[in-house]
């Protein structure tokens, strides 16, 4: 939305107070989610002014666009995710003069993938690091989640469109790509390919040899395949690191969520990515309090993050979705039980986290550098994805934007210390 919009004569400014146009992009997948975007809508709202037109867009106006205009009065627009790139007639619309209802755009038989983005890039860059979007929407069945409902089924980017993207951000600078999709293993299946994230990474390898680093995130059990994991064990740019989320561990549980429930697979798939890929980092996702979690099924949980000892792990506590296939089970594990259940988790995690980052002290790893505070460099070496993971503080110099072999000299629970490596720089 804000390439057409700097397209059309628009230019971005950090202060809300400053702009013509406010847009707050909602997110609608679990009700803390929902709780903030509300929240910002009413803040912006309340201090807006005449000249000024405020439209929410994203997910949560996709499901609930009339709801959220009536919890917060002074919303003059809605659009949802599904036809984002029609955001610069929305706010045409909207400057022509005062509406006395808002202007709904939400027609849900549009795709949040078409043939008339407007050449818009589907990418979000960050320093030297780029998010590019190779699909959207879902076709998995999972019970708790609304993503279906929201963006509707999976629809692939041509290859040629996610090729052409990448060669244009190698060529603008940046140093590490991020494949993402709600299922990124899913890639091309509306395309009739088969193993298509895996061709795609060959192509996209071919096509870019240059770019540094290319990481792969949200992979659905039981879809990563032998042909996936030969190329991210043959192609060095394709960094030795996969987020998976597995949501549980238990097979009852994970049959209630209508997830694949075959834990022998994720057990033989982990061991045989660690037997081809060194150093695979793994992150993961968790859900606890489920509905009809018992405490044999959350230590079911408890003993396999013990036992397979993942890099990373993120964990949620459930929250109920009006409308997902898991609404008949309600919500009948107190908040008090989830909670404990969560922090019980975390903590083991924690200390498994604080082990596995104290086994790279002394060894060298390549940080991207992202930025600079009181003489201390920080950055991300190849196991941490941005904002979800953990960081690389540098003693010493090192320029942003750059990646550089830094020594480990310190560990905690989430983050690393270290120093520059001047000798392997020079090279």
């Amino acid at each position: 939305m804000a390439q057409l919009l700097i397209r059309d004569g628009y230019r971005a400014v950090d202060d809300p107070a400053r702009a013509g146009v406010l847009i707050v992009n909602t997110c609608g997948f679990i009700g803390p989610a929902k709780e903030e975007s509300i929240s910002v809508l009413r803040e912006l709202a309340e201090g807006k002014k005449n000249n000024q037109i405020l439209i929410a867009a994203g997910c949560l106006t996709q499901r609930y666009g009339s709801e959220v205009a009536v919890k917060v009065p002074g919303i003059d627009g809605v659009l949802g995710t599904r036809r984002w790139m029609d955001i610069v007639q929305v706010v045409r619309e909207l400057r022509k003069g005062p509406h006395p209802e808002p202007l709904y755009h939400l027609p849900d038989e549009a795709k949040t993938v078409g043939t008339d983005e407007h050449d818009a890039m589907r990418v979000s860059v960050a320093g030297a690091s780029a998010y590019l979007k190779v699909a959207d929407g879902c076709r998995r069945p999972c019970a708790f989640c609304a993503i279906p409902l929201i963006k509707g089924t999976a629809v692939s980017r041509p290859v040629e469109s996610i090729l052409e993207e990448a060669r244009r951000l190698r060529d603008a600078g940046v140093r590490e790509l991020i494949l993402i999709a709600q299922d990124t293993t899913d890639y091309g299946h509306d395309l009739g390919m088969k193993d298509g994230l895996a061709i795609l990474m060959e192509q996209l390898t071919a096509s870019v040899p240059d770019l540094d680093w290319i990481r792969i995130m949200y992979a659905y059990p039981g879809y990563v395949t032998d042909r996936l994991i030969d190329v991210m064990a043959s192609n060095k740019q394709v960094l030795p690191y996969l987020d998976m989320p597995l949501q549980h561990a238990h097979p009852k549980t994970l049959y209630r969520m209508r997830r694949p429930s075959n834990v022998d697979w994720v057990h033989k798939t982990l061991d045989k990515m660690r037997s081809k890929i060194p150093n695979l980092a793994i992150r993961t996702t968790f859900i606890v309090g489920y509905p009809g979690e018992t405490d044999e099924e959350y230590q079911a949980l408890v003993d396999f993050v013990q036992e397979i000892r993942f890099d990373r792990v993120g964990t949620f506590q459930f929250s109920f979705e009006p409308g997902t296939t898991s609404e008949p089970l309600g919500d009948p594990v107190p908040a008090e039980v989830k909670q404990e259940r969560f922090e019980r988790l975390m903590e083991l995690q924690q200390g498994i986290s604080m082990q596995v980052n104290q086994s790279y002290v002394g060894k060298t790893l390549d940080v991207l550098v992202e930025g600079r505070d009181k003489g201390i460099a920080i950055g991300r070496s190849y196991r941490d994805a941005p904002e979800i993971d953990g960081m690389v503080f540098i003693e010493g110099d090192a320029k942003i934007g750059e990646i550089v072999p830094v020594r480990v000299t310190g560990a905690m629970a989430y983050d690393l210390t270290g120093v520059p490596v001047p000798s392997l720089i020079n090279l």
